[in-house]
């Protein structure tokens, strides 16, 4: 595919989408989005695609909204600017059935962090940053924020970064739970490769299912969770890759999994 604003690409089973806006920090203006989103729509049919990476060109990840691109609109509605275009993109990331890393090479700031924050890992540069800018013109968190911040950080530490905009370091992202991984500039792409080799290669099937099985657990019982685990456990049972896994244990050697 030939996109504007972003760079696609899938390689062995590793789609990257990288946002490419350099001269404006990867900020989104109204292409970006669509693009990014037909994007997501094109790795959800393509059953070869077993981990997703997001990335920035240049020096930052996302600087958020495109701020001067949207100057002259008058009487622009915002509602309608996420439900059309931020809210498909955050929902379609967290429905994908297979993992989605953020490689976090700069900083990530409004919609730019909520995009971050969506994503099932972070890998980030030990010079990247995330902030919540929205308090700094006059907003409230959006394209999904307000759902991740408090489940990642807890309520408080949650009200002080998006009511104060405070800027978070890579290491101290790590620190709180919100990085999985910080590496120098340089070795970020190694740091990087050592996840998605990992997932390329995992059973797929049953990764989805507990991408699934974690998220449903915000908002469910442990009787609920009991059900549900043993729902999805009958379909990671009858999968091929259950199959593979019990035979290559029985042959004492590497299982081959294939995503089925």
């Amino acid at each position: 595919m030939n996109y504007q604003t972003i760079l696609f690409t899938n390689e062995n089973g590793i789609a990257t989408i990288t946002l490419n806006r350099p001269d404006v920090f990867n900020a989104f203006n109204e292409q970006l989005s669509n693009d990014v989103n037909d994007a997501l729509k094109q790795v959800s049919r393509d059953k070869s695609i077993r981990v997703l990476v997001f990335t920035g060109a240049g020096k930052a990840f996302c600087s958020g909204q495109d701020l001067k691109d949207i100057a002259g609109k008058k009487d622009r509605s915002l509602s309608e600017s996420l439900y059309k275009r931020y809210n498909p993109m955050i929902r379609a990331i967290r429905n994908l059935p297979i993992p989605v890393i953020c490689r976090l090479n700069g900083v990530a700031a409004g919609a730019g962090c909520s995009l971050a924050l969506a994503c099932d890992m972070i890998v980030a540069s030990e010079s990247a940053a995330l902030i919540e800018v929205f308090v700094n013109v006059g907003l409230v968190l959006d394209s999904g924020s307000s759902y991740f911040l408090p489940r990642l950080l807890g309520s408080a530490k949650a009200f002080e970064l998006s009511t104060m905009g405070s800027k978070v370091s890579a290491q101290q992202a790590f620190d709180w739970g919100i990085v999985n991984r910080v590496a120098k500039a340089e070795d970020l792409d190694t740091e990087l490769a050592k996840l998605t080799s990992y997932y390329a290669t995992a059973p797929t099937k049953a990764i989805g299912l507990m991408k699934k099985m974690l998220q449903k657990s915000y908002t469910s019982s442990l009787d609920d969770m009991l059900e549900y685990e043993a729902y999805c456990q009958e379909i990671a049972g009858r999968s091929e890759d259950y199959k593979e896994g019990v035979t290559a244990f029985n042959e004492k050697r590497k299982p081959n999994f294939k995503g089925q």
